[in-house]
């Protein structure tokens, strides 16, 4: 297997502006097999640098490369990574099975028996087989990741792209999500890159965290979530140990 890094980022600022940049000159890369968490206030870039990885957003300047190749470039064949966005993005109508065979249908020419059982394959690997008939709107909100990150495993991918898997579910709940992810991590190989804000799932599941900084609009942070929990940057202090920033 490959040492080379899944996912390369050179000099990239993102916005909507080069005025008003969210952020500027990240320089980074993503491991095989890590879970690589991106962290930042509310406003920070976080999931605006998330969708430049998933080609959703064209950076202001730099480049992006997934799996060697520029964004830009990357053949319109079988997508390489599978995405779940915050919302879980369900398809209403459709049922819970229907949901997850849907990229099957759309980028395989399998017959229906077959897209079925595999879609129902990914949502025994996600605890949710016994929800397959159900309609999206029948779920609790846990339930409804497991949903859509087994919608996100339909092809199989190498890479994982996970927005918020925590936000909004209770505790226990979160916790059940955590360890979905070191799962699939762990039994896969998969690499993840995510975005959250909840601590105790920073600390439980990522390899390395990216930190931005809203108001200096740039990374202020990189290594292992132990090490920056030590940080005496004041950014990462009152992101990790939610201390006052001074006045100064």
């Amino acid at each position: 297997m490959s040492d080379a890094p899944v996912i390369v980022a050179r000099d990239v600022t993102i916005g909507w502006t080069r005025e008003s940049p969210l952020v500027e000159h990240a320089t980074f890369s993503i491991a095989r097999s890590e879970i690589f968490t991106i962290l930042g206030g509310s406003g920070s870039g976080k999931s605006t640098l998330l969708r430049a990885m998933m080609g959703l957003d064209e950076p202001l300047s730099g480049t992006i490369e997934i799996f060697g190749e520029p964004l830009g470039l990357l053949k319109p064949a079988k997508p390489r990574f599978g995405v779940m966005f915050q919302s879980g993005a369900l398809f209403g109508s459709l049922t819970v099975l229907e949901n997850v065979s849907l990229p099957l249908r759309e980028w395989t020419r399998l017959p229906k028996t077959m897209t079925d059982a595999m879609a129902l394959a990914k949502l025994r690997l996600v605890g949710l087989e016994g929800a397959a008939e159900k309609l999206p709107a029948e779920l609790s909100g846990g339930m409804k990741k497991r949903a859509s990150i087994a919608r996100a495993l339909a092809l199989e991918p190498a890479l994982l792209f996970l927005d918020e898997p925590t936000a909004g579910l209770d505790p226990v709940t979160s916790a059940d999500i955590d360890e979905l992810i070191l799962t699939l991590n762990h039994a896969l190989g998969l690499t993840v890159v995510l975005v959250t804000h909840e601590l105790e799932s920073i600390r439980k599941v990522s390899t390395r965290c990216l930190m931005i900084d809203a108001r200096r609009h740039r990374v202020v942070a990189e290594g292992p979530p132990d090490e920056l929990e030590r940080s005496d940057d004041p950014a990462v202090a009152e992101f990790f140990r939610r201390e006052a920033r001074s006045a100064a």
